[in-house]
């Protein structure tokens, strides 16, 4: 065999070693940019959502509106309303939140339906309890009745994630904000396709604990793209130094 063949310096192994790293700049490039065009999308959400929620509360549509709704649109609209809460909860676990940064530990979202003078039901998102105040016994002050005006957030269902946990409807457990499973379990009449994240007021008691949503989404695309775009020139002097000391060899005595 000769030398040629040896150290797959031959037209066979140059050619295969160049495809193969094509390939992986392409791949590498491809990524890079992927991560650029993330870069744009999150800036231009977090300038939606800031703009968004730092609005003047606008009074909350009319219900026969309420269907023409969607999310592109309507998510994080910061609304205003009157409404009278019913007495039931469901109650969905948190571990903490990014929109919400005075909410950093394990709890509950309180989830209650409110009817506005019109008839119309909105689910509303009321706030955050700690663990050991998810009876309702517990915060009894809270319990408020009566119209009440309500600042708060349009949202809309969350899609049951791959790894999160099956809802417990028997132990009023959800583990994803769907509005449609909590009526399902609790003979609901939901009229609107969207829920509210209670901003104000504060109940009675303090709990259920509403609050501000803050835009506190990580943008670290820049740094992303910089890796994929650093591997890819790496790869690029890998394989010039590769087919460099190839030829090298070819061409020596």
């Amino acid at each position: 065999m000769n030398a040629v063949t040896e150290t797959g310096a031959g037209p066979r192994g140059v050619f295969t070693a160049t495809i193969a790293t094509v390939a992986g700049v392409a791949l590498l490039l491809g990524l890079g940019t992927w991560q650029l065009q993330r870069k744009a999308w999150k800036e231009n959400l977090i300038a939606t959502v800031t703009g968004r929620i730092t609005q003047v509360p606008q009074p909350l549509l009319p219900r026969e509106r309420w269907l023409a709704l969607n999310p592109a649109e309507g998510e994080y609209t910061h609304v205003k309303f009157t409404a009278t809460f019913l007495a039931d909860e469901a109650y969905v676990y948190t571990a903490g939140s990014s929109l919400r940064p005075d909410v950093n530990s394990q709890g509950f979202w309180v989830f209650a339906p409110a009817r506005l003078a019109d008839g119309g039901v909105v689910l509303v998102n009321r706030g955050f309890v700690p663990t050991d105040r998810k009876d309702q016994a517990t915060r009894a002050p809270g319990m408020t009745s009566g119209p009440v005006e309500i600042v708060g957030y349009l949202r809309w269902p969350e899609e049951h994630g791959l790894f999160a946990p099956a809802d417990d409807t028997k132990a009023n457990l959800y583990f994803t904000r769907d509005p449609d499973a909590m009526a399902a379990a609790h003979r609901w009449q939901l009229d609107a396709p969207f829920y509210i994240d209670q901003e104000a007021p504060v109940p009675p008691g303090g709990l259920p604990k509403p609050g501000k949503i803050e835009v506190q989404l990580p943008n670290n695309h820049w740094q992303y793209a910089l890796t994929w775009y650093g591997l890819a020139l790496a790869l690029i002097a890998v394989y010039g130094a590769w087919l460099t000391g190839r030829l090298r060899r070819r061409t020596a005595p």
